[in-house]
């Protein structure tokens, strides 16, 4: 007996260790989902410079990474119960590290779109609800409610992580041995991944084809719609004839087809996913998730959330590069700020505040990030220098920290436990979408207005000729790259304008990107006022805390 009892005595601390390496393999999972979209913000000034290509298209590339995850998402939690969770997972793992591959050697921006954006894309929203779904297969108990703790930390660290790991990396070596590394950590995920148990998915369910393919048509033509909106313009074309012109249909921009085609395909799929909920199919979203009002609030919450956040993520480094001239890594320092501020009040918040209700500190963040915006708004001068940030930076880290405590606990705890997973595949979809979204969206203002006051700067000078004005009018009418002044005044150096000239127009292009910047950050601003009307839906009572018996061991086992 005593034998007995030391053997069972001696198994308890290796179930505890399987299951901490678990959690540890998941939660480096979550870290590496999460880093690739904030990695590579600060390297904008080296990717477009490497890659001999421009801002407006490391931004495209940026807004279809997030696009094809928020495109996928739901598709891949169906195929993940169709494959198994951890063969899913497996799956995953080698389509993100061929992206991964293919995006540390790329030649130029196509192929950085194939590897990052498609590959890594498809390959994240394969592994995403994955990893939710493991962590319920692999524990019980309190155990489960802690690792779902750790996935929140993972990915509130990669947030934070990600700015100072790209700029470091590519400020003292390149930005590809970001991806070299990211094919190593994918290859480590899927040999320990053997130590996981797998998890039940009930019944294999059909995939929606019609509906994967109208939602993420829907989904793709809204946001490039979006994206191309400062090259196209919006209802009017930026250049209506000529061999310049820009799309057009009709006289009228192709941006507004897009969005009104966009709209149309996105109405179809709702109408499609009613129809099968009616016939007893399996749409791809259940139509009757809807009636849940504190879950399509925390959602709407969730998305503006994102968006503001990736569109900060891209605007300034922006300005702290391609104005200030900062190399990578001193961008990343200066943005830590904003990602220290928020890994500590999003467990801050619920642990000290624990009776505030979801609505109030929600509410509470959102005005500390309407501070922010605002603050920034107003210190873009010229020679405003890195400090102008840090303040703003602080009060944005703390609104996103207090989103991030509550909004995932009121979108799975809104409906009934066995459709947390659909809730979660939603939270995931929203959460991408909206990151897509900031970035087409701010980054769409930010160069439209850089055209507008960069022209309307040439016309006021008084140094400019008549001839050199209507020139510009004619050059700078299909818009106009964010570029550095000093790319600018070497441009200028090759042209037969006086020194006159050439200073006033160095000067309108300074201040037209301080300006721009501004408009940006009003246009954040604005955003993070309207979602203050939509915190109404959210509840006003703190969430009760779930307790379970905790009878059985925490570690699931086979």
């Amino acid at each position: 007996m005593e034998d007995r009892a030391d053997t069972g005595r001696g198994k308890a601390p290796s179930v505890a260790d399987a299951g901490t390496a678990v959690l540890g393999l998941l939660a480096l999972t979550q870290f590496l989902m999460t880093v690739d979209s904030t990695v590579m913000n600060v390297s904008i000034g080296a990717l477009v410079e490497d890659l001999d290509t421009t801002v407006t298209a490391i931004q495209g590339v940026i807004t279809a990474y997030t696009l094809v995850m928020a495109a996928s998402m739901i598709t891949g939690a169906k195929v993940g119960d169709l494959l198994g969770r951890r063969r899913a997972l497996r799956v995953g793992l080698v389509v993100y590290a061929c992206g991964s591959a293919v995006t540390a050697i790329s030649p130029n921006v196509i192929v950085l779109l194939l590897g990052w954006s498609v590959l890594e894309g498809l390959g994240a929203a394969l592994i995403m609800p994955t990893v939710v779904a493991l962590i319920a297969g692999n524990f019980v108990g309190r155990r489960r409610a802690v690792a779902y703790g750790v996935l929140a930390a993972a990915a509130a660290v990669a947030v934070a992580a990600g700015p100072i790991i790209g700029g470091f990396v590519t400020a003292y070596f390149s930005w590809r041995w970001v991806f070299a590394a990211e094919v190593l950590i994918a290859g480590a995920i899927l040999v320990g991944s053997r130590a996981i148990n797998d998890a039940p998915a009930g019944e294999r369910p059909r995939i929606d084809v019609v509906g994967a393919v109208l939602s993420a048509a829907g989904l793709g033509m809204l946001v490039y719609a979006v994206l191309q909106s400062s090259s196209w313009g919006w209802v009017k074309p930026l250049v209506s004839d000529g061999e310049d012109a820009t799309p057009q249909l009709a006289g009228v921009s192709l941006v507004a087809w897009l969005v009104l085609g966009g709209l149309f395909v996105l109405w179809l799929f709702l109408a499609w996913q009613r129809h099968l909920a009616s016939r007893g199919g399996e749409p791809l979203v259940d139509p009757s998730l809807w009636q849940y009002r504190e879950m399509t609030g925390g959602l709407s919450v969730l998305l503006m959330q994102y968006l503001v956040m990736m569109g900060v993520f891209f605007t300034m480094p922006l300005f702290l590069s391609l104005v200030l001239g900062l190399d990578a890594f001193q961008t990343g320092l200066r943005m830590l700020p904003l990602s220290l501020a928020l890994v500590v009040a999003a467990p801050a918040v619920p642990k000290f505040f624990p009776r505030a209700g979801p609505r109030r500190v929600v509410q509470v963040g959102l005005f500390l990030m309407l501070a922010a915006t605002l603050l920034l708004a107003a210190g873009f001068e010229v020679g405003a220098g890195a400090s102008v940030t840090t303040v703003p930076f602080i009060l944005l880290g703390l609104g996103m920290g207090a989103l991030a405590s509550q909004l995932g606990n009121v979108i799975v705890s809104s409906v009934p436990a066995e459709r947390s997973g659909e809730a979660g595949g939603l939270q995931y979809t929203a959460q991408n979408l909206g990151s897509s979204l900031g970035t087409a969206l701010v980054g769409a203002i930010v160069i439209g207005a850089l055209s507008t006051l960069f022209l309307q700067g040439i016309e006021q000078a008084d140094q400019v000729g008549p001839a050199v004005k209507q020139q510009a009018a004619i050059e700078l009418s299909g818009g106009v790259e964010f570029v550095s002044v000093a790319q600018v005044e070497e441009a200028l150096a090759t042209t037969e304008l006086s020194g006159a000239e050439q200073e006033a127009i160095l000067d309108s292009y300074e201040s037209a990107q301080l300006g721009a910047l501004s408009i940006g950050m009003v246009g954040l601003s604005l955003i993070v006022l309207l979602t203050l009307f939509m915190t109404s839906r959210l509840p006003n009572v703190p969430l009760a805390a779930e307790t379970e018996e905790d009878d059985g061991p925490d570690v699931a086992t086979e």
